[in-house]
Protein backbone atom coordinates (compact mmCIF):
# COMPACT_ATOMS: atom_id res chain seq x y z
CA UNK A 1 0.00 0.00 0.00
CA UNK A 2 1.45 3.71 -0.75
CA UNK A 3 2.11 6.10 2.05
CA UNK A 4 2.21 9.34 0.09
CA UNK A 5 3.86 10.66 3.55
CA UNK A 6 6.56 8.68 3.30
CA UNK A 7 10.13 10.11 2.05
CA UNK A 8 11.21 7.45 0.77
CA UNK A 9 7.85 7.75 -1.36
CA UNK A 10 8.12 11.60 -2.00
CA UNK A 11 11.77 11.07 -2.54
CA UNK A 12 11.25 8.68 -5.67
CA UNK A 13 7.65 7.27 -6.15
CA UNK A 14 8.63 4.94 -9.76
CA UNK A 15 9.24 1.71 -7.81
CA UNK A 16 5.82 1.75 -5.77
CA UNK A 17 4.24 2.87 -9.13
CA UNK A 18 5.91 -0.02 -10.85
CA UNK A 19 4.40 -2.72 -8.09
CA UNK A 20 1.31 -1.06 -9.01
CA UNK A 21 1.24 -1.48 -12.29
CA UNK A 22 2.38 -4.89 -11.95
CA UNK A 23 0.42 -6.38 -9.26
CA UNK A 24 -2.84 -3.82 -9.14
CA UNK A 25 -3.21 -1.68 -11.81
CA UNK A 26 -6.49 0.10 -10.11
CA UNK A 27 -6.82 0.05 -6.11
CA UNK A 28 -7.87 2.03 -3.54
CA UNK A 29 -5.49 3.92 -1.38
CA UNK A 30 -5.53 6.53 1.45
CA UNK A 31 -4.93 9.61 0.86
CA UNK A 32 -3.16 12.18 3.22
CA UNK A 33 -6.32 13.81 3.59
CA UNK A 34 -8.12 10.70 4.66
CA UNK A 35 -10.25 10.43 1.74
CA UNK A 36 -10.31 6.61 0.07
CA UNK A 37 -9.50 6.91 -4.06
CA UNK A 38 -9.20 4.34 -6.54
CA UNK A 39 -5.90 5.06 -8.02
CA UNK A 40 -5.19 4.53 -11.68
CA UNK A 41 -1.38 3.37 -12.95
CA UNK A 42 -1.61 2.02 -16.28
CA UNK A 43 -1.39 4.43 -19.42
CA UNK A 44 -4.47 3.01 -21.44
CA UNK A 45 -6.60 2.71 -18.08
CA UNK A 46 -5.75 6.21 -17.36
CA UNK A 47 -5.99 7.31 -21.04
CA UNK A 48 -9.26 6.40 -21.15
CA UNK A 49 -10.41 7.58 -17.92
CA UNK A 50 -9.38 11.43 -18.06
CA UNK A 51 -11.58 10.99 -21.47
CA UNK A 52 -14.35 9.29 -19.88
CA UNK A 53 -18.01 11.42 -19.43
CA UNK A 54 -18.79 9.26 -16.33
CA UNK A 55 -16.16 10.63 -14.27
CA UNK A 56 -17.42 13.56 -13.63
CA UNK A 57 -15.07 16.77 -12.18
CA UNK A 58 -17.98 18.15 -10.75
CA UNK A 59 -16.94 19.13 -6.88
CA UNK A 60 -20.71 18.84 -6.08
CA UNK A 61 -20.59 15.42 -7.72
CA UNK A 62 -18.67 14.28 -4.85
CA UNK A 63 -21.20 15.14 -2.40
CA UNK A 64 -19.87 17.02 0.88
CA UNK A 65 -17.51 14.46 2.20
CA UNK A 66 -15.43 13.92 -0.99
CA UNK A 67 -15.19 17.36 -1.70
CA UNK A 68 -14.19 18.90 1.93
CA UNK A 69 -11.86 15.85 1.79
CA UNK A 70 -10.03 16.13 -0.97
CA UNK A 71 -10.10 19.53 -1.12
CA UNK A 72 -10.11 20.95 2.22
CA UNK A 73 -10.59 24.94 2.72
CA UNK A 74 -12.03 25.09 -1.08
CA UNK A 75 -14.97 27.25 -0.91
CA UNK A 76 -18.20 27.79 -3.16
CA UNK A 77 -15.53 30.85 -4.51
CA UNK A 78 -13.15 28.90 -5.91
CA UNK A 79 -15.40 25.64 -7.03
CA UNK A 80 -16.43 26.95 -10.65
CA UNK A 81 -13.71 27.12 -12.26
CA UNK A 82 -12.67 24.45 -15.66
CA UNK A 83 -11.05 21.53 -13.66
CA UNK A 84 -14.51 21.55 -11.15
CA UNK A 85 -17.60 21.53 -13.95
CA UNK A 86 -18.76 19.29 -16.64
CA UNK A 87 -19.92 19.94 -20.06
CA UNK A 88 -22.04 22.58 -21.08
CA UNK A 89 -20.45 24.98 -18.69
CA UNK A 90 -16.75 23.57 -18.80
CA UNK A 91 -17.61 23.92 -22.99
CA UNK A 92 -18.37 27.17 -21.86
CA UNK A 93 -16.30 28.31 -19.85
CA UNK A 94 -13.04 27.38 -21.39
CA UNK A 95 -14.16 29.30 -24.63
CA UNK A 96 -14.09 32.46 -22.56
CA UNK A 97 -10.84 31.92 -21.76
CA UNK A 98 -9.41 29.95 -24.64
CA UNK A 99 -8.90 32.72 -26.53
CA UNK A 100 -5.86 34.11 -24.91
CA UNK A 101 -4.07 31.31 -24.96
CA UNK A 102 -4.04 30.27 -28.64
CA UNK A 103 -0.66 29.26 -30.15
CA UNK A 104 -0.32 32.59 -31.78
CA UNK A 105 -1.47 34.46 -29.09
CA UNK A 106 1.18 32.62 -26.46
CA UNK A 107 4.16 32.46 -29.72
CA UNK A 108 3.45 36.88 -29.29
CA UNK A 109 4.70 36.70 -25.57
CA UNK A 110 8.25 35.31 -26.98
CA UNK A 111 10.03 38.49 -26.86
CA UNK A 112 8.64 39.56 -23.67
CA UNK A 113 9.34 35.97 -21.66
CA UNK A 114 13.15 36.22 -23.20
CA UNK A 115 13.10 39.76 -21.35
CA UNK A 116 11.87 38.13 -18.24
CA UNK A 117 14.35 35.47 -18.51
CA UNK A 118 17.73 37.51 -19.57
CA UNK A 119 16.79 39.80 -16.59
CA UNK A 120 16.50 37.00 -14.19
CA UNK A 121 19.57 35.33 -14.94
CA UNK A 122 21.58 38.50 -15.10
CA UNK A 123 20.64 39.20 -11.28
CA UNK A 124 22.75 35.73 -10.72
CA UNK A 125 25.40 35.97 -13.07
CA UNK A 126 28.53 36.54 -10.89
CA UNK A 127 27.79 34.48 -8.23
CA UNK A 128 29.63 31.35 -7.48
CA UNK A 129 26.31 29.30 -6.80
CA UNK A 130 22.46 29.75 -6.92
CA UNK A 131 19.21 28.23 -5.80
CA UNK A 132 17.67 27.86 -9.58
CA UNK A 133 14.10 26.95 -8.10
CA UNK A 134 13.95 30.54 -6.27
CA UNK A 135 16.30 32.96 -8.63
CA UNK A 136 14.28 31.37 -11.82
CA UNK A 137 11.85 28.13 -12.23
CA UNK A 138 9.97 29.57 -9.61
CA UNK A 139 9.84 33.82 -10.41
CA UNK A 140 9.72 33.13 -14.48
CA UNK A 141 6.45 31.98 -14.56
CA UNK A 142 5.00 33.88 -11.86
CA UNK A 143 5.73 37.01 -13.50
CA UNK A 144 4.74 35.64 -16.85
CA UNK A 145 0.92 34.76 -15.31
CA UNK A 146 0.95 37.56 -13.22
CA UNK A 147 1.08 40.11 -16.01
CA UNK A 148 -1.07 38.48 -18.39
CA UNK A 149 -3.61 38.97 -15.32
CA UNK A 150 -2.41 42.46 -14.08
CA UNK A 151 -1.36 41.17 -10.54
CA UNK A 152 0.92 44.02 -8.78
CA UNK A 153 4.59 42.85 -9.03
CA UNK A 154 4.53 43.65 -5.29
CA UNK A 155 1.81 40.90 -4.37
CA UNK A 156 4.09 38.35 -6.18
CA UNK A 157 5.74 36.98 -3.04
CA UNK A 158 2.69 36.92 -1.21
CA UNK A 159 1.15 34.95 -3.85
CA UNK A 160 3.82 32.09 -4.07
CA UNK A 161 3.73 31.44 -0.37
CA UNK A 162 0.23 31.20 -0.49
CA UNK A 163 0.54 29.16 -3.85
CA UNK A 164 2.77 26.60 -2.61
CA UNK A 165 0.96 25.86 0.35
CA UNK A 166 -2.15 25.27 -1.52
CA UNK A 167 -0.80 22.83 -3.68
CA UNK A 168 0.81 20.65 -1.28
CA UNK A 169 -2.64 20.34 0.16
CA UNK A 170 -3.39 17.98 3.09
CA UNK A 171 0.25 17.68 3.90
CA UNK A 172 0.43 21.06 4.67
CA UNK A 173 -1.59 21.05 8.03
CA UNK A 174 -3.05 24.03 9.67
CA UNK A 175 -1.17 26.51 6.67
CA UNK A 176 -3.95 25.15 4.07
CA UNK A 177 -7.07 26.71 5.16
CA UNK A 178 -5.38 30.07 6.22
CA UNK A 179 -3.86 29.98 3.06
CA UNK A 180 -7.12 29.86 0.68
CA UNK A 181 -8.81 32.23 2.77
CA UNK A 182 -5.84 34.99 1.91
CA UNK A 183 -6.04 33.74 -1.79
CA UNK A 184 -9.49 34.32 -2.03
CA UNK A 185 -9.53 37.31 -0.19
CA UNK A 186 -6.79 38.86 -2.55
CA UNK A 187 -8.58 37.77 -5.81
CA UNK A 188 -11.66 39.29 -4.70
CA UNK A 189 -9.68 42.71 -3.46
CA UNK A 190 -7.76 42.37 -7.75
CA UNK A 191 -11.15 42.20 -9.32
CA UNK A 192 -12.55 44.93 -7.27
CA UNK A 193 -9.61 47.11 -8.22
CA UNK A 194 -9.59 46.20 -11.93
CA UNK A 195 -13.75 47.17 -11.92
CA UNK A 196 -13.06 50.21 -10.76
CA UNK A 197 -9.64 51.54 -12.64
CA UNK A 198 -9.98 48.44 -15.60
CA UNK A 199 -7.32 47.89 -17.90
CA UNK A 200 -6.29 45.53 -20.66
CA UNK A 201 -4.78 42.60 -19.42
CA UNK A 202 -6.80 39.58 -19.39
CA UNK A 203 -8.70 39.73 -16.11
CA UNK A 204 -10.29 42.93 -17.46
CA UNK A 205 -11.21 40.93 -20.42
CA UNK A 206 -12.88 38.53 -18.38
CA UNK A 207 -14.57 40.98 -15.76
CA UNK A 208 -16.04 42.93 -19.22
CA UNK A 209 -17.49 39.63 -20.29
CA UNK A 210 -19.11 38.91 -17.18
CA UNK A 211 -20.50 42.90 -16.81
CA UNK A 212 -21.31 43.10 -20.00
CA UNK A 213 -22.45 39.85 -21.51
CA UNK A 214 -23.39 38.38 -18.27
CA UNK A 215 -21.98 35.16 -19.42
CA UNK A 216 -19.65 34.50 -16.63
CA UNK A 217 -21.00 34.71 -12.76
CA UNK A 218 -19.31 35.78 -9.63
CA UNK A 219 -18.40 32.79 -8.56
CA UNK A 220 -17.17 31.28 -11.91
CA UNK A 221 -14.87 34.31 -12.45
CA UNK A 222 -13.40 34.50 -9.01
CA UNK A 223 -12.49 30.37 -9.69
CA UNK A 224 -11.39 31.28 -13.45
CA UNK A 225 -8.93 33.85 -11.51
CA UNK A 226 -7.66 31.22 -9.12
CA UNK A 227 -7.40 28.65 -11.54
CA UNK A 228 -5.32 30.68 -13.83
CA UNK A 229 -3.20 31.68 -11.04
CA UNK A 230 -2.60 28.55 -9.57
CA UNK A 231 -2.41 26.28 -12.76
CA UNK A 232 -0.60 29.27 -14.78
CA UNK A 233 2.89 28.90 -13.15
CA UNK A 234 3.52 25.79 -10.70
CA UNK A 235 3.36 23.17 -13.39
CA UNK A 236 5.94 25.07 -15.31
CA UNK A 237 7.90 25.97 -12.04
CA UNK A 238 8.48 22.16 -11.91
CA UNK A 239 8.94 21.47 -15.68
CA UNK A 240 11.74 23.96 -15.93
CA UNK A 241 13.12 23.05 -12.11
CA UNK A 242 12.78 18.80 -12.96
CA UNK A 243 13.96 19.60 -16.40
CA UNK A 244 17.54 21.56 -15.43
CA UNK A 245 17.86 18.73 -12.35
CA UNK A 246 17.91 15.31 -15.02
CA UNK A 247 20.01 17.74 -17.61
CA UNK A 248 22.84 18.03 -14.76
CA UNK A 249 22.43 14.82 -13.17
CA UNK A 250 23.94 13.52 -15.72
CA UNK A 251 25.89 16.18 -17.76
CA UNK A 252 26.43 14.10 -21.22
CA UNK A 253 22.67 15.19 -21.77
CA UNK A 254 23.64 18.97 -21.10
CA UNK A 255 26.28 19.01 -23.31
CA UNK A 256 24.34 16.77 -25.99
CA UNK A 257 21.55 19.36 -26.13
CA UNK A 258 24.23 22.45 -25.63
CA UNK A 259 25.41 20.94 -29.03
CA UNK A 260 22.24 19.92 -30.77
CA UNK A 261 19.94 22.68 -30.19
CA UNK A 262 17.51 21.29 -32.82
CA UNK A 263 16.65 17.96 -29.67
CA UNK A 264 15.09 20.72 -27.35
CA UNK A 265 11.64 19.86 -28.32
CA UNK A 266 11.45 16.51 -27.98
CA UNK A 267 13.64 16.56 -24.94
CA UNK A 268 10.95 18.81 -23.08
CA UNK A 269 8.65 16.10 -23.91
CA UNK A 270 10.64 13.70 -22.38
CA UNK A 271 11.07 15.61 -19.23
CA UNK A 272 7.10 16.30 -19.45
CA UNK A 273 7.11 12.20 -19.14
CA UNK A 274 10.14 10.86 -17.51
CA UNK A 275 9.77 13.58 -14.87
CA UNK A 276 6.25 15.26 -15.21
CA UNK A 277 5.41 18.59 -13.21
CA UNK A 278 2.17 16.70 -11.91
CA UNK A 279 2.24 13.69 -9.67
CA UNK A 280 -1.86 12.62 -10.14
CA UNK A 281 -4.91 14.39 -12.08
CA UNK A 282 -7.15 16.28 -10.02
CA UNK A 283 -10.39 14.37 -8.84
CA UNK A 284 -12.88 12.56 -10.71
CA UNK A 285 -15.97 10.80 -9.55
CA UNK A 286 -18.05 8.06 -10.54
CA UNK A 287 -21.82 9.21 -11.91
CA UNK A 288 -22.34 5.08 -12.65
CA UNK A 289 -20.90 1.90 -11.57
CA UNK A 290 -18.08 1.24 -14.15
CA UNK A 291 -15.17 -0.67 -14.87
CA UNK A 292 -11.65 0.44 -14.68
CA UNK A 293 -8.75 -1.95 -15.50
CA UNK A 294 -11.07 -5.14 -14.74
CA UNK A 295 -12.12 -3.20 -11.38
CA UNK A 296 -15.42 -2.45 -10.72
CA UNK A 297 -15.64 1.70 -9.47
CA UNK A 298 -19.16 2.29 -7.52
CA UNK A 299 -21.03 5.17 -8.49
CA UNK A 300 -20.07 8.33 -6.40
CA UNK A 301 -16.51 6.68 -5.81
CA UNK A 302 -13.90 9.08 -6.46
CA UNK A 303 -10.91 8.40 -8.61
CA UNK A 304 -7.57 9.57 -9.35
CA UNK A 305 -4.91 8.87 -12.08
CA UNK A 306 -1.40 8.42 -11.49
CA UNK A 307 0.06 10.46 -14.15
CA UNK A 308 3.63 9.56 -13.46
CA UNK A 309 3.15 5.90 -13.45
CA UNK A 310 1.30 6.32 -16.55
CA UNK A 311 4.18 7.62 -18.18
CA UNK A 312 6.22 4.87 -17.13
CA UNK A 313 4.33 2.30 -18.29
CA UNK A 314 6.38 0.33 -20.40
CA UNK A 315 3.53 -1.34 -22.25
CA UNK A 316 3.39 1.82 -23.95
CA UNK A 317 6.75 3.70 -23.44
CA UNK A 318 9.20 0.98 -24.64
CA UNK A 319 12.05 2.03 -22.39
CA UNK A 320 10.05 3.70 -20.14
CA UNK A 321 12.45 4.19 -17.29
CA UNK A 322 15.15 5.29 -19.39
CA UNK A 323 15.12 9.07 -20.48
CA UNK A 324 15.48 9.70 -24.19
CA UNK A 325 16.19 13.11 -25.25
CA UNK A 326 15.51 11.87 -28.97
CA UNK A 327 11.93 9.70 -27.97
CA UNK A 328 10.71 10.26 -31.44
CA UNK A 329 6.87 9.28 -30.47
CA UNK A 330 5.92 10.25 -26.87
CA UNK A 331 1.79 10.57 -25.89
CA UNK A 332 2.17 11.66 -22.68
CA UNK A 333 -0.01 12.30 -19.78
CA UNK A 334 1.75 15.35 -18.45
CA UNK A 335 -0.93 17.87 -19.49
CA UNK A 336 -3.82 15.20 -19.25
CA UNK A 337 -6.42 14.07 -21.82
CA UNK A 338 -9.54 14.99 -23.44
CA UNK A 339 -11.77 18.33 -22.52
CA UNK A 340 -9.52 18.68 -19.44
CA UNK A 341 -6.42 18.62 -21.20
CA UNK A 342 -4.13 21.89 -20.30
CA UNK A 343 -4.72 24.83 -21.63
CA UNK A 344 -2.27 26.57 -20.42
CA UNK A 345 0.18 23.60 -22.23
CA UNK A 346 1.20 25.92 -25.30
CA UNK A 347 2.79 29.00 -22.64
CA UNK A 348 4.34 26.09 -21.22
CA UNK A 349 6.46 24.79 -23.68
CA UNK A 350 7.04 28.41 -24.83
CA UNK A 351 8.40 29.15 -21.57
CA UNK A 352 10.34 26.02 -21.08
CA UNK A 353 11.77 26.53 -24.16
CA UNK A 354 13.30 29.85 -23.79
CA UNK A 355 14.47 29.03 -20.17
CA UNK A 356 16.71 26.00 -21.06
CA UNK A 357 18.14 27.99 -24.43
CA UNK A 358 18.77 31.37 -21.92
CA UNK A 359 20.18 28.74 -19.28
CA UNK A 360 22.74 27.31 -21.67
CA UNK A 361 23.67 30.00 -23.43
CA UNK A 362 24.46 32.31 -19.96
CA UNK A 363 25.94 29.32 -17.98
CA UNK A 364 27.74 26.48 -19.99
CA UNK A 365 29.53 25.08 -17.32
CA UNK A 366 26.33 24.69 -14.78
CA UNK A 367 26.72 21.91 -12.62
CA UNK A 368 24.94 20.24 -9.49
CA UNK A 369 26.10 21.74 -6.05
CA UNK A 370 25.12 18.99 -4.11
CA UNK A 371 24.74 15.34 -4.63
CA UNK A 372 21.47 14.41 -6.69
CA UNK A 373 20.40 12.37 -3.33
CA UNK A 374 20.55 14.88 -1.53
CA UNK A 375 18.09 17.25 -3.24
CA UNK A 376 14.62 17.51 -1.30
CA UNK A 377 11.49 16.77 -3.55
CA UNK A 378 7.81 18.81 -2.45
CA UNK A 379 5.50 16.87 -0.43
CA UNK A 380 2.33 16.40 -1.94
CA UNK A 381 -0.13 14.41 -3.95
CA UNK A 382 -0.98 16.45 -6.78
CA UNK A 383 3.19 18.23 -8.20
CA UNK A 384 6.00 16.90 -8.39
CA UNK A 385 9.10 19.09 -7.93
CA UNK A 386 12.08 20.18 -6.20
CA UNK A 387 11.78 22.26 -2.91
CA UNK A 388 15.29 23.67 -4.31
CA UNK A 389 17.93 23.00 -6.89
CA UNK A 390 21.58 24.21 -5.96
CA UNK A 391 23.81 24.56 -8.79
CA UNK A 392 27.42 26.43 -9.23
CA UNK A 393 27.07 28.79 -12.21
Amino acid sequence: MIDFTDPAFISDPYPAYAEMRRTGPVRRVTLPSGLKVWLVTRYEDGRRALADPRLSKSVLAMGSGAASAGQSGITAAISRHMLAVDPPDHTRLRRLVSAAFTVRRIEALRPRIEEIATGLLDAIDGRPEADLIDTFAFPLPIQVICELLGVPAADRDDFREWSTVIVTGAMAGDRLAPAFQDMIAYIGKLLADRRAHGGDDLLAGLIQVRDAEDRLTEQELSSMVFLLLIAGHETTVNLIGNGTYLLLRDRERWARLRGDRGLLPTAIEEFLRYEGPVETSTFRVATETLEIGGETVEAGEPVMIALLSANRDGDRFPGGDDLQLDRAHNPHLAFGHGIHYCLGAPLARLEAQIAFTALMDRFPDLRLAVAPEDLRWRPGILLRGLWELPVRL
